[in-house]
């Protein structure tokens, strides 16, 4: 523990050469009061840079592009491969591992080692990985890498350690699985084909073992070659040649004939007995034309032929195959069952699926019971068990990206009953018809922590929903939707006017959130400059939605004729009474239609409104003399004082929600007065003005500095779903702005006259209220709003609000500027407060009451308020407090009332700080920042101390930036794709005990025993023949492979590791069995050849003797 002492003086302290290297930091707030009497402040600090660390917890959402698919049907685990080489393994609900091979190769194919929890990974860049599954955080064991040869299609025969990996060549090697060595044993494409054949059969597109005979080997060219490959005689059995390519193979149970789907849309099946043609030819959905053709079909691009017990027909399943004349058609997966075929139509493009069966043996009657079928954007799985196939309900959230993301918000430590609730409301609007049966991938085991705590994530979207989700525990569950199109008129396609321009892609695109978990306030700002504000409550309600439209603009006419007086911007009373909002231009203005009017129209009638959320209010920015409103840059709202407060580059709107009025509507230099360090005088407008609105939906960045235009990009950018890099060069050229503007990415931030006279716009970007002092001379606090501008300059608007219910319902709440002026480095981002003993001073808030209970007319219910009380109450009210200011570049300590500054921190030079918040942590309270160049810092408070500065994560896209949030108890969230949030943790603490947190992947289980291993076919022999491959592909049958071939890449540890860190004494048996049998086997052939050795033996010793006799008497001259 280490104690900060400070002599306070305000004297010299109160220099801002440390903050800004600009004039006094209390210059501006008129003449300088005498500071406080110098004292000591003690903060005893606990953290330290060991109380940190930061590392990825857990990654949420369907895996972005992906591209193949695998299932355990033992482990009951699922496994998807990505384009970017990222692995997700799902089980049941809280089962959830995410890997990612370092190459960031995309992953062609999953093989998982069944019932062993281990995977293969077979990547694009031509190597094999085995993944160790056996541990909570899995990783690679080995690693195989193909120098000469691209690898196609692998397989891996059940309870095998062999796997067979195909080549675009056309071969077929083998590694062993267990030292990922390639044996000696090569399949080479022209000995699988006629040596007569000239063509090369093309690559190998599937490899099966025969379920008869695992001697034999399927191999599938993609020519439409098909050889049965004798192991054991190293030599083709047979030889299959079809005009169409081939996409997949598929084998019947008994092994006598198998399907294969083709190129053409058709499906063919083919008997062992006569390989010289198919014994059947089906085109599915080719329907014969009037000349007896059949009409053209896609490409079956998967087959999979499977047999029921309870049914003598075959379940057929397939995806593609439509006829090219039905392109407008989505994806389909076919089932075929006897007669019945059923085409079920998917939201998106087909990657792959997989029919997950009862047993692993591929000998069985495969008695199919779902079919998982992975898309492009979705994960559905279907029950093959009930004759309509219903799919099952997802417990994973896969439908994070059902719109794209354009914000997010992370409350941790939420109130315990907010989530019940939501959840309640919430379940009313689930969807209905799926399977009554419970979700097929059951796998893993995944147990509530010990430290858990209600946390809470909000998403916005592009298409203007929002969702809350319960983060409790590494878990994702959503909650509760919220639409906030509802709240608007549908804009009209075609409409005469420029009010037609506005409807143009995602209009109601939520921008920012601003949430109260205690009062249950919600704040949604949308991409077309309007603020809704939403209340909940559990009971429906019709009411009407309350519109205030807002005049904001930045510049006006030097001096201002009274007819001008209806266009300028609601200014502040000297006297401090709250200024009435304007009136509304569309009955006094005849110009109308270009003047005055919102981007969207909000309903005007009654509204039914279900339980939940329920809108309140909407504010409106209004159009100015042709110009389309800016977009809102900061927000507000505190339950309360029942204001919210708004703001964007042309000035500042507060909104008394309560009494439904505006109380202030003020330009940013107005706000100013004559506190104005830098003396700037107010324009004439532009003369050339904006012809097209595209700048009221695409203006995200149009009000920041040029180097934050490289992060905060325009709104197209913003819900782009391709990671295609958008050039910054392209980005600038859509702003109507940009022009003037200088072209240096690392063009100082500090604040000059003569960079304020080239650009005359200074955003709102940070507002917050709280009790503080609004003056120097303050004796006691009293509400006040503060506001940090994109110049670093910080004001407080001290506020007088009643607290009597009544008089807060007719009296009206004062408001003026001050002239109060802080200065820091870059753009303001986040405010917070402190006690003079380091402890984080909470904003007053309103306890949440349903507005539509019924009320006790003799008890009328009050206003529940938290932390907001009359001052004379307050304890060590008049010892002051400690503001915490963030910016771009700088980090500073304030000591209120005086506006002392007490400690500065550059926190960086060469870039710019992206997000900042304070967070509750370790008991304790820190300020963490996320920086442009990937940086991720936390600094002590108050003494701003480094305490971890990480390189954690290069910014290569503007999703993360915009996505990037931090929260309390030492974590925080991205989206790392348009599909997925990662949330990681900066918690020493948190990453000790993170492998109590994560789900287990691999149960021990025993492997069910085959179904064919009764005491009569022991005796008498099955159909299924089998064969020792250890003696086959062995190094001392085989030799080795070439070195130059393939390279073998040590993991971290060997087979052996993971087999000695598997424990259960279950798993152990299994394996002994296993063994036991394998022993068996092995000993029983030695047994049958033992006596066919001494058969053998005796035959010969009685010839011998037979010989012997007969040639005992004869002499020498008779033979």
């Amino acid at each position: 523990m280490k104690k900060f002492r400070k002599v306070l003086d305000g004297l010299t302290t109160s220099s801002p050469a440390g903050v800004g290297g600009s004039s006094s930091c209390a210059s501006a707030a008129g003449t300088p009061t005498a500071g406080p009497s110098p004292r000591e402040i003690d903060v005893a600090e606990t953290l330290t840079s060991e109380s940190f660390q930061i590392c990825k917890t857990v990654r949420h959402g369907f895996p972005c592009q992906p591209t193949a698919l695998a299932f355990d049907p033992v482990q009951k685990l699922l496994a998807i491969g990505s384009r970017s080489g990222g692995v997700r393994i799902l089980g049941r609900p809280g089962v959830d591992c995410y890997c990612q091979h370092e190459s960031g190769a995309a992953v062609l194919q999953l093989q998982f080692l069944i019932n062993e929890g281990a995977l293969v990974t077979a990547c694009a860049d031509d190597t094999l990985h085995l993944w160790n599954l056996r541990q909570k955080r899995p990783a690679i064991l080995h690693s195989l890498k193909f120098n000469r040869e691209r690898i196609t299609f692998c397989h891996l025969p059940f309870q095998s350690k062999w796997l067979y990996v195909g080549t675009e060549r056309g071969n077929t090697h083998i590694a062993n699985i267990e030292s990922f060595i390639l044996s000696g044993y090569v399949i080479m494409w022209n000995k699988a084909i006629e040596l007569a054949t000239k063509t090369h059969p093309g690559p190998v597109v599937h490899l099966s073992d025969s379920p008869k005979d695992e001697g034999k080997l399927l191999i599938g060219f993609e020519s439409g070659t098909v050889v049965m490959w004798d192991l054991r005689a190293k030599k083709a059995d047979f030889r299959i040649h079809y005009d169409e390519a081939i996409h997949s193979v598929s084998w019947h149970h008994e092994g006598k004939q198998f399907m294969c789907s083709h190129s053409d849309g058709s499906l063919t099946v083919w008997n062992l007995r006569n390989t010289a043609r198919p014994v059947q030819v089906t085109f599915p959905h080719g329907k014969t034309q009037r000349d007896g053709r059949k009409e053209s079909c896609k490409p079956i691009l998967k087959v999979e032929y499977k047999m029921s017990r309870n049914s003598s027909e075959p379940f057929v399943i397939f995806s593609g195959g439509l006829s090219y004349d039905k392109a407008s058609r989505r994806p389909t997966l076919t089932i075929m069952h006897g007669k019945a075929i059923t085409v079920l139509e998917m939201d998106h493009p087909i990657v792959e699926f997989m029919v997950l069966c009862d047993t692993p043996y591929p000998n069985e009657v495969q008695e199919p019971y779902a079919a998982v079928v992975l898309l492009e954007k979705d994960l559905v799985v279907v029950d093959l068990t009930q004759s309509n196939f219903p799919i099952f309900e997802n417990p994973y959230p896969m439908d994070i990206h059902e719109s794209p993301v354009t914000c997010t918000a992370y409350f941790a430590d939420c109130p315990p009953d907010i989530i019940p609730v939501l959840y309640s409301i919430g379940a009313k609007h689930k969807k209905t018809g799926y399977s009554h049966k419970e979700w097929p991938v059951s796998g893993g085991t995944w147990t509530l922590g010990s430290q858990t705590y209600p946390e809470i994530i909000l998403t916005g979207h592009a298409d203007g929903t929002i969702k809350f989700w319960d983060a409790t525990a590494m878990t994702l569950q959503m909650l509760y939707k919220l639409k906030t199109s509802k709240v608007f008129e549908k804009p009209k396609a075609v409409e005469g006017g420029r009010g037609a321009e506005l409807g143009e892609e995602d209009p109601y695109a939520v921008q920012m959130l601003s949430w109260c978990p205690h009062s249950r306030l919600l704040c949604v700002v949308g991409i077309s400059a309007n603020l809704i504000l939403y209340r909940f409550s559990k009971h429906d309600a019709n009411t009407n939605i309350t519109v205030l439209e807002v005049r904001l603009q930045c510049e006006v006419e030097e001096v201002i004729s009274p007819s001008d007086t209806e266009n300028t911007p609601c200014l502040s009373d000297p006297s401090g009474h709250s200024p009435q909002p304007p009136p509304s231009p569309r009955s006094n203005t005849p110009d109308s239609a270009r003047d005055s009017i919102p981007c969207l129209k909000v309903k005007d009638r009654t509204i039914r409104m279900p339980p939940g959320y329920q809108a309140e209010l909407v504010v409106q920015l209004l159009w100015v003399d042709g110009e389309p409103p800016q977009p809102i840059t900061s927000l507000d709202i505190n339950s309360a004082y029942g204001l919210l407060a708004l703001g964007n580059c042309n000035g500042l709107a507060v909104v008394d929600y309560i009494q439904r009025t505006v109380l202030l509507c003020m330009s940013t230099l107005e706000l100013y007065g004559a506190a104005d360090p830098f003396q700037r005088l107010t324009r004439s407008p532009r003369k050339s003005r904006q012809s097209t609105p595209d700048f009221c939906m695409r203006g995200l960045s149009n009000f920041y500095s040029d180097s934050k235009k490289r992060i905060r990009t325009s709104y197209q950018s913003l819900t782009e779903l391709s990671d295609n890099q958008v050039s910054m060069d392209a980005e600038r050229s859509k702003s109507p702005t940009s022009e003037s503007r200088e072209n240096s990415f690392s063009r100082s931030r500090s604040s000059s006259v003569s960079s304020i006279d080239r650009d005359t716009k200074e955003a709102v970007t940070a507002l917050q209220f709280g009790e503080s002092y609004g003056r120097k001379t303050d004796a006691l606090p009293t509400p006040c709003l503060w506001v940090g501008t994109s110049l670093g300059l910080v004001l407080l608007i001290p506020m007088s609000i009643p607290t009597d219910d009544q008089e807060r319902q007719e009296e009206p709440v004062t408001m003026a500027p001050t002239g109060t002026v802080l200065m820091l480095k870059g753009s303001v981002l986040r405010f917070g407060f402190l006690d003079l003993r380091g402890a984080v001073i909470s904003a007053p808030y309103e306890v949440w009451r349903d507005p539509n209970a019924q009320e006790d007319p003799e008890r009328p219910r009050k206003r529940k308020l938290v932390n907001f009380s009359p001052s004379s109450s307050q304890e060590n009210c008049g010892e002051g407090h400690l503001a915490v200011v963030c910016s771009e570049r700088q980090a500073v300590v304030f000591l209120m009332p005086a506006q002392v500054c007490l400690h500065v921190h550059n926190i960086t030079e060469a870039s710019f700080v992206l997000r900042a918040d304070l967070v509750s942590f370790c008991n304790s309270v820190c300020l963490a920042c996320f920086c442009a160049n990937g940086h991720v810092m936390t600094l002590s408070l108050p003494s701003l101390r480094p305490l971890l500065d990480v390189n954690y994560l290069p910014l290569t896209d503007m999703r993360i930036a915009r996505t990037f949030c931090f929260t309390n108890g030492g974590q925080a969230l991205y989206l790392s794709s348009p599909t997925e949030i990662q949330r990681i943790t900066y918690s020493q603490e948190m990453c000790d005990n993170l492998q109590d947190l994560l789900g287990e992947l691999f149960t021990p289980i025993e492997t069910p025993e085959a179904q064919n291993r009764g005491f009569l076919k022991g005796f008498f022999g099955g159909n299924t023949q089998t064969f020792d491959r250890e003696e086959l592909f062995g190094e001392a049958a085989a030799g080795k492979a070439s070195r130059s071939l393939a390279q073998h890449i040590p993991g971290q540890a060997g087979m052996e590791g993971m087999k000695a860190a598997a424990g259960g004494a279950v798993g152990e048996l299994a394996r002994a069995r296993i063994a036991l049998d394998e022993r068996g086997q092995r000993l029983g052939e030695l047994e049958e050849r033992t006596a066919l050795l001494m058969t053998s033996a005796e035959t010969f010793s009685k010839h011998a003797h037979e010989l012997m006799l007969k040639c005992k008497d004869k002499k020498w001259y008779q033979f």
